[in-house]
């Protein structure tokens, strides 16, 4: 959400902003639908006012004896506040449309993201790890021999439909055990606080997350009107709504490992193949609460915290600062983390670490007391992956091929697998 007071005091730098997005200017828009609903307040407080002073006379009028002049008031004084309450709900309508709109205006981007249209202005700031060199063709992860079996889509198709999987056996073991490995490392080592949130949601906590009102296709509503979260940053997030923190209670740093449901709208025909991009997956998703001035050191800090599980896992990555263009509605930086595929021969999305400014805290009213007693201020709110437990599967799986069609297991599973560190040809760990 947007200050309408920056707004009015300042329109051009919120075009500025948005230009570099690529979106069209709305300030103009913004301050005549502004000005009408400052309008219509202005009106029905004058009318207030009219209304108040006739009822007084209405008494004195009544003990002069002036019957005339006494209908006169009390008709003025119907008419009144006809007239208010009239305009008070045109006011109320007006700012309604008002919230509205600037709730569909995405955040504006911080000064040094790059400027760009699209994910090919990206720009790379970090590379970690050798690209394995294979004396075969690597298979994508679903081919691979010791996998195929147990990456059952066909099944999952016939339970639930198309972007579905079933998985089984030593491949729902080495899922499993990579999710415990990422929450174990950001508990024991990063320091954040393991959650178990619910996974259904009202639209308050969507809205205050910026899921709502413009990405609601994006989603899964049940028949009760809950939301099937798309990420666990939405309750994560939700968890400071209507609060006023203390100063020293900040930094807040969350951790969790929810199932994830997204609609995938939009996205028909893309990565159809494997389990890349499932309606439903499992992500470790890392939340933070921090004070503004602490916010950008947050972002960098969180971003080495889902480096850091590839790094111990062995894969290859590559860290870019996304262009305007690529950003997502609510961020004001993003930095994705892009784990190589060899099945692919390319990099691809394993995180994203956004820092959203006060945006989120703005449309849920999240706040905290500075220290020196001043008036209270928006905390500022930050989110990213640690990682995506689907995706990294993939990563896993296709760099530790081997020709035979087995997998070399990365050693900071053993601990999850029973020490083992092979998944065979024939599916079994060993």
């Amino acid at each position: 959400m947007h200050d309408i007071r920056a707004i009015r005091e300042n329109p051009a730098a919120l075009d500025a902003a948005l230009s570099r997005r690529g979106d069209a200017p709305v300030s103009a828009a913004v301050l005549e639908l502004d000005a009408a609903r400052r309008g219509k307040i202005s009106a029905a407080e004058a009318a207030q006012a009219e209304q108040n002073a006739a009822s007084k006379q209405v008494g004195a009028a009544k003990a002069k004896g002036d019957e005339a002049e006494f209908e006169r008031l009390r008709a003025l004084v119907g008419e009144k506040k006809a007239e208010v309450a009239a305009m008070q709900a045109e006011a109320k309508e007006l700012d309604a449309q008002l919230t509205d709109m600037l709730a569909r205006i995405p955040n504006t981007p911080a000064d040094d993201v790059p400027d760009g249209a699209d994910e090919n202005d990206n720009v790379e700031v970090n590379r970690w790890g050798d690209i394995p060199a294979f004396d075969f063709t690597p298979k994508e992860h679903y081919e691979i021999e010791g996998v195929a079996a147990a990456m059952d889509f066909d099944t999952a198709a016939k339970i639930s439909g198309s972007r579905f999987v079933l998985l089984s056996g030593a491949v729902a073991r080495i899922h499993r055990a990579l999710a415990q490995f990422m929450i174990n490392t950001h508990v024991d080592e990063n320091g954040l606080t393991e959650v178990n949130p619910p996974v259904l949601v009202k639209d308050d906590a969507m809205y205050g997350t910026d899921k709502l009102p413009k990405f609601g296709e994006d989603s899964y509503r049940t028949e009760e009107g809950m939301w099937l979260v798309p990420t666990s940053e939405v309750p994560l997030t939700y968890i400071v709504a209507d609060h006023v923190l203390e100063e020293s209670y900040l930094p807040r740093r969350y951790t969790a490992h929810t199932l994830c449901f997204r609609s995938e709208a939009g996205s028909a025909g893309r990565d159809t193949a494997g389990m890349l991009r499932q309606h439903q997956f499992e992500k470790v998703e890392m939340v933070s609460i921090t004070h503004p001035d602490e916010s950008d050191a947050e972002q960098k800090r969180m971003l080495r915290c889902a480096e850091g599980i590839l790094e111990a896992l062995g894969i290859p990555y590559r860290t870019v600062i996304l262009c305007t263009g690529d950003m997502g509605f609510g961020a004001r930086r993003t930095y994705d983390i892009e784990a190589w595929v060899p099945g692919q021969n390319t990099y691809r999305e394993i995180s994203s670490v956004s820092t959203t400014g006060d945006f989120q805290a703005r449309r849920m009213n999240a706040r905290f007391k500075p220290r020196d007693g001043g008036k209270p201020q928006f905390l500022h709110t930050l989110n990213g992956s640690g990682l995506a437990v689907g995706r990294c599967l993939i990563a896993v799986l296709e760099n530790g091929q081997q020709a035979d069609g087995s997998v070399v297991l990365p050693e900071a599973l053993a601990p999850y697998l029973g020490g083992k560190t092979l998944l065979a040809a024939d599916g079994t760990l060993r």
